[in-house]
């Protein structure tokens, strides 16, 4: 990575070091760059690549940033920086960008929000009515980042109205803020003015966690073993079984966790072990075939399957538990759907080891809660 960053960087400074702009056909470079894989795979092509592509006219730049479209992580840092070098170039030139064709680019949620969030950077730079005349208008916007833009508008002009003690025009204003808000920290600031208001906000319900399950455990982790280790709920999923676990005998157990934010406290379930692992499982009724994102928080190793199928699975302990620490894609069918959750703790003793618990929730790629239409916590 370190010598790709190198690799990148001089090759930005020969391009910017240059005042050419050409016609350049973006197509097969492009391709070049998304070809771009782990492990330095493609550099060298896409060395080459990009150093045409960065000479390109800045009439071309919403071609390159469709590129973006089908662009990896790799290849994405690219095509940003070619996007970056044609603007700056055709700036310090004196020139002008194409404002329109970026507009353009920017209304069509079709293109990827990284693609679009660069596109909406550079047209305010030439066009400083853009935020005002376009951000309104992506408080429902796939792009988290021109969301929360948006809703950071409608912060602003609620808080100006409850600052001047029109409260009945800045709760609707707080209300539709809410409920685009996306990030944590819009959300909290926003569920605490509601809350002041009286109109308390469900923020388990907001975020899609789930919150009624079935545990089992505990079973024996010695060593960190149990991970790998196939206990009968991966087997044969039956709620109404018991098994052999740690210390004896264990049964499934009901739960519905009243935390706000959908934390599932295994040590309160089962009690405080260490050592042990714990299943857990919850039904999802969709109305149609759908893709979705499972985000699971823990600090301890996770397994998650769907239908039986695994999906996800970290084997790491006491890493961190920030909010969406882990998300991945699954496809919920039509009707029930089966969640089944494995949470393992190991044997350390620190107090900061202690905690025995997760999160999950469903939700789409924005971070929209997708809700069971079963659901009625």
């Amino acid at each position: 990575m370190l010598v790709f960053r190198t690799l990148l960087a001089a090759t930005v400074l020969t391009a910017m070091s240059s005042s050419a702009a050409l016609a350049v056909d973006p197509a097969p470079l492009l391709k070049t760059l998304q070809a771009v894989g782990p492990k330095g795979a493609g550099n060298r092509d896409a060395t080459v690549a990009w150093q045409t592509l960065a000479e390109a006219e800045a009439s071309q730049l919403p071609t390159i940033l469709a590129g973006l479209d089908a662009a990896g992580p790799l290849a994405a840092n690219w095509i940003r920086t070619a996007v970056d070098t044609i603007a700056e170039r055709e700036l310090r030139a004196g020139g002008t960008l194409p404002a329109e064709a970026l507009e353009q680019f920017v209304l069509d949620r079709n293109h990827s929000p990284q693609g679009r969030r660069l596109a909406y950077e550079w047209l305010r730079r030439v066009d400083r009515t853009a935020p005002g005349r376009l951000i309104p208008g992506m408080i429902d916007d796939p792009s988290v980042e021109l969301r929360r833009d948006a809703v950071a508008q409608l912060i602003e002009r609620a808080e100006t109205l409850a600052g001047a003690e029109k409260i009945d025009e800045a709760t609707p204003v707080y209300e539709t803020a809410m409920a685009a808000a996306r990030d944590i920290d819009q959300i909290k600031l926003l569920a605490d003015r509601l809350k002041k208001l009286d109109r308390p906000v469900d923020l388990a319900r907001h975020f899609g966690f789930l919150m009624t399950w079935k545990a089992v455990g505990p079973f024996d982790n010695t060593d960190e073993k149990g991970f790998d280790r196939v206990y009968p709920p991966e087997e044969s999923l039956d709620t109404k079984a018991s098994y052999e676990g740690k210390h004896g005998e264990v049964k499934w157990v009901d739960h519905v966790t009243t935390d706000t934010y959908g934390t599932v406290d295994l040590n309160k379930i089962l009690g405080e072990e260490k050592g042990v692992a714990a299943y857990a499982t919850t039904d999802f009724v969709s109305p149609v075939r759908q893709e979705v994102q499972f985000r699971t928080t823990t600090f301890q190793a996770v397994k998650l399957w769907l239908n039986g199928r695994l999906i996800d699975e970290h084997n790491v302990y006491h890493g961190g538990s920030q909010l969406d620490q882990y998300v991945c894609t699954g496809v919920l069918q039509p009707g029930r759907n089966v969640i089944l959750i494995k949470v393992c703790q190991n044997e350390q003793t620190q107090s900061w080891a202690r905690v025995w618990s997760f999160q999950l929730r469903v939700c789409d790629a924005a971070g929209t809660a997708i809700l069971s239409t079963d659901r009625n916590e």
